[in-house]
């Protein structure tokens, strides 16, 4: 998913995000456009996941 792509639809995203995973909260979930980088390695360190996994993860959800 391309970061333009992304920050379009991260507010349903992230509430998706949310339902699946309780235990992840705001400031694991806080996007700036430009730094999906951040956002993914936060997302990988929570869910144990890898890059690719969690990039494919969020492309499904989208």
């Amino acid at each position: 998913m391309e970061d333009k792509e992304l920050r379009e639809k991260w507010p349903v995203i992230k509430d998706k995000i949310k339902e699946l995973h309780p235990d992840i909260n705001d400031d694991d979930l806080h996007y700036e456009f430009g730094k999906e980088s951040e956002l993914l390695l936060r997302l990988q360190e929570k869910l144990g996941k890898t890059n690719k996994e969690i990039k494919d993860w969020l492309s499904i959800m989208g």
